[in-house]
């Protein structure tokens, strides 16, 4: 996804001197097209190798590529602090959240706290690492506002493309196809929850099919805004609707009290493979929570840029304000939750499952109804900042191959077409969301590990000055690897020997 240079200016290893066939699909990432230019430019009298866009005030001198301001995700960088605030909100706090207590339920109170507390820190210095390595060049112009982008500038085009496409891929289009599935299983509650039970009523509810589309339809007809700035107002209400569920979820089952029988003791598998292969899945659950790391590039090629104020210092200041509100809702959830329901969480499919079924009989219709009402809207919202990269790289392909802007009704068929293509994928594979720690452990690299490789790699002429910085991203990347490899290993095997409900093509 986004396979795109944002600006046409690498450093000469990334650059072939020739470009023909198939290539030239591929011309922005490559950079073919750019080195031509910058060597004609070069051969003329008095020809200047830096080009100033005099629309642009930042400062930078860059070669102006019209691409770009074809494109949703650079179309507009008047950002600011707050629309980024915003964009990670809606981006970082999700449904997946509600699974920390189911996670807690196999690790325990210690172990559960200190893996949390250790996955945010690893998580927010590899976010921060991708803000430094936005503008890798101080002074260049050079900008990378997609995270394949920077795979590619940092590993090579084959092998950046191998390591990082089929994450940012499940990661912006498989996001989408979650959202879908938990959106419209929420409407489903939602709709029973205002019927209170009455027969006559629930006979005229849809089948799951039915809310899968209906969810799709709303979604697609709000993705109609042209680029990832004009989208702040859906992230604002997002971010506003996690931070409000996340809090009604736990503050709700404390005020009503703890259901009989509340046990705290780590449920483990009673072999020891099976033992830590549950420990391993309830750890995939916890990197599954934090997630918006393929967006972070995104979301800096927002905001204006220049000598004096780089993006970064922007972009740094709307990521410490979003994750210290990360941090209040995720604690609480995982903590309050477990505290809540302990080992009986296990059982159920997170938060809001186990709230309906310990605490439903006691609860107000309103605050039922209100609670599923905000994670229908959370999830619609959260579908249009995912769905942006999605956007971006198919109108991409369209500018490249036709030399101009997306007209509406083009950019109006492509995300009718993705939506119909998300809608068919939720509708054969609704059990998508049962495979939270697979999932959790396949994306767990572009999370912790691939940025600290990106900075070796980047920032490698440097490295003598700095030992320290080498060795932690070395390590950190190195041991995300591993991790990673052993999560998968330990979803497999969970899926092999408790067996999994493939519901294919019937969606409930």
């Amino acid at each position: 996804m986004g396979e795109i240079r944002d600006i046409e200016k690498s450093t000469p290893r990334n650059l072939p001197s020739t470009a023909t066939g198939p290539e030239l699909s591929l011309q922005v990432i490559i950079s073919a097209a750019a080195s031509s230019m910058r060597e004609m430019e070069s051969d003329a009298p008095g020809a200047s190798m830096e080009v100033y866009d005099s629309s642009d005030s930042s400062g930078f001198p860059f070669e102006v590529n019209p691409q770009e301001a074809w494109l949703p995700i650079t179309e507009s960088r008047n950002g600011n602090t707050v629309t980024s605030v915003f964009h990670l909100l809606s981006s970082g706090i999700g449904i997946q959240s509600l699974l920390l207590p189911v996670a807690f339920s196999t690790l325990g109170w210690a172990w559960g706290i200190i893996c949390l507390s250790l996955a945010f820190i690893w998580q927010l210095y590899t976010i921060w690492v991708l803000v430094q390595l936005h503008e890798s060049v101080p002074g260049s112009g050079t900008r990378y506002s997609r995270y394949l982008q920077l795979a590619i500038a940092a590993f090579g085009p084959k092998l950046g493309k191998l390591l990082a496409i089929f994450p940012v891929m499940y990661l912006s289009g498989g996001s989408c196809v979650m959202l879908i599935i938990r959106g419209a299983g929420t409407m489903e509650l939602f709709f029973k929850v205002i019927c209170g039970g009455e027969a006559t009523c629930e006979e005229k509810s849809l089948v799951g099919a039915g809310w899968f589309l209906v969810f799709t339809c709303m979604a697609i007809a709000l993705a109609q805004r042209p680029n990832l700035n004009s989208i702040a107002g859906f992230s604002l209400i997002g971010a506003v609707t996690a931070i409000a569920y996340c809090t009604l979820i736990w503050a709700l089952p404390i005020s009503k009290g703890r259901p009989g029988g509340v046990s705290y003791d780590s449920l483990q598998g009673k072999s020891d493979m099976s033992g830590i292969c549950d420990i391993l899945n309830a750890v995939g659950m916890i990197v599954l929570a934090f997630r918006g790391h393929n967006l972070v590039l995104e979301i800096q090629g927002t905001l204006p840029s220049s000598s004096k104020r780089p993006s970064k210092m922007i972009m740094w200041r709307g990521v410490t304000l979003s994750y210290i509100i990360i941090a209040l809702c995720f604690f609480p959830i995982a903590i309050a939750g477990f505290w809540a329901y302990g080992n009986k969480i296990a059982s159920t499919e997170g938060m809001l499952a186990a709230f309906f079924l310990f605490h439903g009989h006691n609860t107000s219709k309103f605050a039922k109804g209100f609670i599923c009402l905000l994670l229908v809207i959370n999830c619609l919202s959260s579908f249009q900042i995912y769905a942006m990269p999605v956007f971006d790289n198919l109108e991409f392909r369209y500018t490249c191959m036709k030399n101009k802007r997306c007209s509406r009704l083009v950019r109006a068929g492509f995300r009718i077409f993705f939506g119909g293509l998300a809608f068919l994928i939720a509708v054969a594979f609704p059990f998508l969301p049962s495979l939270a720690g697979l999932i959790g452990g396949i994306s767990l690299p572009l999370t912790l590990a691939y940025p600290c490789f990106m900075w070796i790699s980047i920032k490698k002429h440097h490295q003598k000055a700095n030992g320290f910085m080498w060795c932690l991203n070395l390590g950190l990347g190195c041991l995300g690897m591993v991790l990673s490899v052993l999560l998968v290993v330990a979803a497999i095997w969970n899926l092999a020997t408790k067996g999994l409900h493939a519901n294919f093509f019937h969606p409930r």
